[in-house]
């Protein structure tokens, strides 16, 4: 069975209890996966009946508690905890959206790639819409399909897969519609749906934790179906209307490993969401053969005048910008500097408005960041934030945003945010080259589909990951590990230091391998573990055959050896105590492959140790003091 993870919470239900408890209580058990908002939409006597809030599920419960709970008495009903992406994270941006009569309410995961296309279509013929996100363009589509449906003699589940072939991108909608007060339709592209079967009752979600305490029987939905629901079971069809195969199956989980996609931690789970974050951070990008940021308030001309780069970051965001530093040089010959947010306007750096800042915060909240981002501004520099969260302080502040689409991350330590993040500033440099013409249009389209194939490759490498987890359990007593890579091998070993620091309260430290003779090599005792990232040997042959020397000293001095390197590199063999294997990728792309055993590594030791891999001590999620 496949884990099923998504960016929101989605809850359906038709059967024969009151519908509004049923949502209610399913999103109170989605909420871990973190949210902006929520709504739920239930038919009733009078029609379709709905409230929606910005911020927790409280505000919601406290509004239904103003308006009346008796006013949503029905046993069909949906709802809805919203991550935003399109429109800020406010009441009218909220879900569900409604159409202009207000008979056809939708919730929606994921983005519609082509929702500006649509929503022009929409208002050329004098709709209205009431808020910002490209959720609300399917509500007003799937009305207007309705009546033409009708006329065939179909009916909602007509529409909405009328609707479907005609978007883009990756989406879960749940619509429902006053004239069909007994079902609820559902369809997925690229994001995940499931469904509970229940004795006269079915429900419908995102993921199995918001049925599993009525129902352990369920149906997973494929690419580009849809279902239908009942209180006396569904139907499962594909966009075209034919019957299409399921994957029932009986979720053995209890309710805590439900929420956690039946891993012990959060963090586990989040680490084999990584090929859906990168994909997610990738999708909408490359458009007309061009790169598109999101909220690119920066014209070509200003990225031309740019004459040196910035990365202001933190922590791990801090690495994912020295690794940005590599591409972008290449790519766009511009110099670039990367700095701790912390330090950057203490030290009076030099900038004027032709330079270019890239502030990198998952929060977009970080204090030093958002200092950092004031402070490049009141120089008259230009800014571009990645971020993964819509609205936040930091987008808000800068003159251009490329979100990460990497959902909630519940874990401390950071893993699919900062590899998401790499990803994004891949693309920041793709956009730069673009505009300053360091790359042909050929060019930029081959590195972007490059780009692409990585979330396969991070898939590649997470299955294979049990020797780095039996390795982890084998390490856990060790006083220190060290690390240490070349070229982006670098700050990977930087980023796999910090995370077994973080995790595993560890002496960990990351090095730059040519600096072993210059002190490093001091440490080197027997059986000390040291993590060797090794560079691609067609990529960078020079540094990788330095690399293998450098392998051989500190074996000759008894560390214990483990190597990351690409598969089918013979040579680092016989170095080797312990060799993992990579895919072979771009050289300026390794990072997002040799990153994940190291984050498998660290927490698995913490594991091994007794730690809590969610909650490491002393530290905090987002660091929004100074």
């Amino acid at each position: 069975m496949v884990t099923l993870v998504a960016v929101c919470g989605i809850v359906g239900y038709v059967g024969h209890r009151q519908a509004l408890d049923v949502v209610l209580n399913g999103l109170r058990r989605l909420e871990y996966r973190g949210y902006d908002s929520a709504g739920v939409a239930v038919l009733t006597d009078a029609g379709l009946t709905v409230e929606r809030k910005a911020g927790r599920l409280a505000n919601l419960e406290a509004r239904l508690a103003e308006v009346g709970v008796d006013s949503f008495a029905g046993t069909a009903g949906m709802g809805h905890t919203r991550w935003a992406t399109h429109g800020a994270p406010i009441d009218r941006n909220s879900h569900p959206h409604r159409d202009a009569t207000g008979r056809v309410a939708v919730v929606h995961n994921g983005i519609i790639e082509n929702f500006a296309a649509l929503r022009a279509e929409l208002e050329a013929a004098g709709v209205e819409l009431a808020s910002d996100t490209d959720s609300e363009t399917a509500a007003h589509l799937i009305a207007r399909e309705y009546g033409a449906a009708k006329e065939r003699g179909g009916g909602l589940a007509e529409a909405v897969r009328t609707v479907c072939r005609r978007l883009e991108g990756a989406f879960t909608l749940v619509v429902s519609h006053a004239d069909e007060p007994d079902l609820i339709v559902a369809a997925r592209r690229s994001s995940p749906l499931v469904v509970g079967l229940g004795d006269g009752e079915t429900f419908v979600a995102s993921d199995v934790a918001a049925f599993i305490e009525h129902t352990r029987e369920a149906v997973e939905l494929g690419q580009d179906q849809l279902v239908e629901i009942t209180r006396d079971g569904y139907r499962v069809t594909d966009f075209h209307g034919e019957d299409a195969p399921v994957k029932p199956f009986t979720v053995d989980w209890d309710l805590s490993a439900a929420e956690k996609g039946g891993h012990e931690y959060f963090m586990l789970k989040e680490i084999e969401e990584q090929p859906e974050a990168l994909a997610n951070t990738l999708r909408g990008h490359f458009v007309d053969g061009r790169v598109v940021l999101d909220e690119q308030r920066l014209s070509d001309q200003d990225l031309r005048d740019v004459d040196k780069v910035f990365v202001v970051a933190c922590g791990s965001a801090y690495h994912s910008g020295l690794v940005a530093k590599y591409a972008i040089e290449h790519w766009t010959r511009l110099p670039v500097e990367v700095e701790l947010a912390s330090e950057f306007r203490y030290r009076d750096p030099v900038l004027d408005r032709d330079t270019l800042v890239v502030a990198v915060s998952q929060s977009g909240e970080t204090a030093d960041t958002l200092e950092a981002v004031r402070h490049a501004r009141e120089q008259k520099a230009r800014v571009l934030a990645v971020c993964n969260t819509n609205g936040a302080q930091i987008p808000r502040e800068s003159d251009a945003v490329l979100y990460t689409h990497a959902g909630p991350e519940i874990g401390v330590a950071s893993t699919k945010a900062f590899l998401a993040q790499i990803a994004a500033n891949y693309l920041v440099g793709l956009a730069l080259a673009q505009a300053r013409g360091t790359k042909y249009a050929d060019e930029v389209a081959r590195e972007f589909r490059e780009l692409e194939a990585m979330p396969k490759a991070v898939s590649r490498v997470l299955e294979t990951v049990e020797r780095v987890r039996a390795l982890g359990r084998e390490l856990a007593d060790s006083k220190a590990v060290l690390f240490l890579g070349r070229h982006v091998g670098y700050p990977v070993a930087l980023e796999g230091a910090l995370k077994l620091k973080e995790l595993a309260y560890m002496h960990a430290e990351g090095f730059a391998a040519g600096e072993l003779k210059h002190g490093p090599i001091a440490l080197i005792e027997e059986g000390l573990p040291v993590v060797v990232v090794m560079p691609s040997p067609k990529g960078r042959a020079v540094l990788h055959a330095k690399l293998v020397s450098n392998i051989s000293e500190i074996q000759a001095r008894g560390a214990r050896t483990v190597v990351i390197a690409e598969e089918g590199d013979e040579t680092v063999r016989p170095f080797a105590d312990e060799l993992i294997e990579v895919p072979a990728v771009p050289t300026l792309l390794q990072p997002l492959v040799s990153t994940v055993p190291l984050q498998v590594l660290a927490a698995e030791i913490a594991r091994a140790r007794g730690y809590d891999v969610d909650k490491p001590r002393n530290l905090a999620k987002s660091v929004t003091v100074e």
